[in-house]
């Protein structure tokens, strides 16, 4: 739908809808179905949620939420492609504390569960479940207003927002390999890309070898790349500090523009410590994927434990709590780069909204390996071009998905991990 938007037809009397929205042209957008009084009481009729199967890396969850006049919201929550039916077991235990609710009450919502539900002790799954709920109720407050969601956050600072290159770099047999790899995003048009240089499972000891193959993926990415492009290192909480520090210190000749969760996030100590040892080489820090809620943020700021913050939208607690995370960081000079190992859908769409009027804003996560499938379900797409995606301008948060589609890409079980050694 485009063009000019009408004052709706179930105003309450002496309602201003009409004087608000006399003139106001949302040229080129599909992502609004419906139009209702600002005013007008409403409330959740229904909620749904439906896991996607991409074809690799994990099962994606999306939440729909439906007001009693119609009014469709999306969100979406983070899954593990092991944990993806605790998060909509999490939505189903929800459900009749929503169905009822004014879907713009959004922090009363929010707050509520944490205090009320969760009983202020709450998990991953929890989280993931919530972030989802919250973006969707975004979604239909948008609608209802008629605005974009970052219009309803205080507006935008930028058009665009920078992304990084992720999910390229999975299946390499060799840093020959990891490099042609890493080229070929390059010429795609992005800037910046993160890979993990470490091969084999996540252990926290590693041995010489390990890390002079690491090292060697890191030397290779940048000679195939160029000295201009951004290379992001992520490291997966997987190592002790000694191990971090080492890699961290031969690498630290090409630049790397950061170096991600070098040890476990939530012992800030050993990452203050790695921090401390690399501050010679100028090499940010990066924690916040696996941190939740604000709580969880503060004693990173107290610490001084990074550089850049990373929290994800689909699971830090929706679009609020990610710009308050955001704003707690700016008077410790902390950067935000949020995390999104999601669709290139509605999780990119939030974090998009969320970091177009944020101060400390750096850059994104776009996961290539998922970017087919975005262009299969939602209506519009969400795409990088040259490095950046434009911030957009319907109202709510400007994607909507296609239910047949979804369908189309039903839930698998991925194979089953293995466990230990």
């Amino acid at each position: 739908m485009s063009g000019l938007y009408r004052a709706p037809t179930n105003c309450i009397p002496d309602c201003c809808c009409g004087d608000l929205l006399a003139g106001l042209d949302h040229s080129g957008g599909a992502a609004f179905t419906r139009r209702v009084c600002w005013r007008r009481k409403m409330k959740i009729a229904s909620v749904e949620h439906f896991l996607v199967h991409p074809g690799r890396g994990k099962n994606l969850c999306f939440v729909k939420l439906t007001t009693d006049d119609g009014v469709v919201g999306w969100g979406e929550c983070y899954t593990q492609s092991d944990r993806d039916r605790q998060v909509t077991a999490h939505i189903d235990q929800l459900m009749r504390y929503l169905v009822g609710r004014d879907p713009r009450h959004i922090k009363a919502f929010t707050q509520g569960a944490f205090d009320d539900f969760a009983a202020r002790r709450p998990a991953m799954d929890y989280y993931c479940a919530i972030s989802g709920i919250e973006q969707a109720m975004w979604d239909i407050t948008g609608k209802i207003a008629g605005q974009p969601v970052h219009a309803l956050l205080g507006g935008q600072m930028r058009n665009k927002v920078r992304v990084y290159a992720n999910g390229w770099s999975g299946g390499t047999a060799s840093p020959e390999e990891l490099g042609e790899k890493a080229s070929a995003v390059i010429e795609s048009g992005f800037s910046a890309l993160k890979f993990d240089p470490v091969p084999g499972p996540w252990r926290t000891y590693i041995d010489k070898a390990v890390e002079r193959r690491a090292i060697e993926n890191v030397e290779a990415v940048r000679s195939a790349v160029g000295p201009d492009v951004d290379i992001l290192i992520e490291m997966h909480r997987r190592l002790a500090p000694m191990h971090a520090t080492r890699i961290a210190q031969a690498i630290a000749y090409i630049r790397p523009y950061w170096f991600e969760e070098p040890v476990m996030a939530t012992n800030l100590d050993a990452l203050a410590e790695v921090r401390r040892d690399l501050r010679v080489t100028g090499m940010p820090i990066v924690t916040g994927e696996a941190l939740y809620g604000k709580a969880e943020f503060r004693p990173v700021f107290e610490k001084a434990a990074a550089d850049i913050i990373n929290p994800d939208v689909c699971n830090v607690g929706g679009i609020l709590e990610l710009r308050e995370i955001a704003a707690m960081a700016e008077p410790y000079f902390v950067a935000v780069s949020p995390h999104n190992y999601n669709s290139t859908t509605i999780g990119l769409a939030a974090t998009v909204h969320a970091a177009a009027g944020m101060p400390n804003f750096i850059i994104t996560e776009y996961f290539l390996n998922f970017e087919e499938l975005g262009g299969q379900i939602a209506n519009p797409p969400l795409l990088a071009a040259d490095g950046y995606v434009e911030v957009p301008q319907t109202p709510g948060l400007g994607v909507e998905l296609d239910e047949d589609a979804l369908a189309a890409y039903g839930y698998e079980a991925f194979s089953q991990r293995k466990i230990g050694d």
